[in-house]
């Protein structure tokens, strides 16, 4: 089996499985449970919880398509990138160092969990969702900011950063150039799809909101 294909379901198959390790330690559906009884019945809200169980699998199969659009958007990207600094490097290539960097990402819900399960022991569903480990919004806070404000806010983050740094380095090695060329080549490329992406979003939320 080609390696990048075993990549791409160990990182699908780890994001799963540390997903509902939080769910089950943070204990999301007694949070969920608690959200929502403030507005509906103990049927309905039983109701809502039963349907999402039932409809589980949904969620498992929908991860592996979700990172295969992201890696192959990304992926793309770079390689437009690297066409225009006139880089010789195959997509596949890149391809394969996207998925080895997205694994940073998998270090971002076990922090989460480490931190309301030995810091922030009292947590609210809202204080869960919008928490993102060493970021932005970590620092300014959720409560009060604009919500068109929230997700940049939780892009800036030293994740990102490493993100960045990892596929720079992976591409100035496959382009046998330097990690400097390859950063200019990230900042060029993905760098102004995700500026791109994060105004799209905030307008989104700005709208509807």
């Amino acid at each position: 089996m080609n390696i990048s294909l075993i990549r791409y379901f160990v990182l699908s198959i780890c994001y799963i499985f540390i997903i509902e390790l939080a769910n089950f330690i943070l204990k999301t559906d007694l949070l969920i449970y608690n959200s929502l009884a403030a507005k509906l019945g103990k049927e309905q809200i039983s109701e809502i919880l039963n349907f999402q169980k039932k409809w589980e699998w949904v969620s498992f199969l929908s991860t592996p398509v979700f990172f295969l659009i992201k890696i192959t958007l990304i992926s793309s990207v770079l390689y437009i990138g690297t066409a225009f600094s006139d880089t010789k490097i195959y997509f596949k290539a890149i391809f394969d160092n996207v998925i080895k960097a997205e694994f940073i990402f998998l270090l971002v819900p076990i922090f989460k969990i480490i931190w309301f399960y030995f810091f922030q022991t009292s947590y609210s569903l809202e204080d869960i969702q919008y928490f993102y480990p060493l970021s932005a919004l970590n620092i300014v806070g959720y409560k009060g900011l604009e919500p068109w404000l929230i997700y940049p806010f939780q892009t800036l983050n030293l994740f990102e950063l490493s993100y960045w740094l990892i596929l720079a380095f992976f591409i100035g090695k496959a382009t046998e150039t330097t990690m400097d060329h390859g950063l200019k080549i990230v900042a060029s490329s993905y760098g102004s799809a995700l500026l791109l992406w994060v105004v799209v979003i905030m307008f989104f939320t700005l709208n509807y909101s």
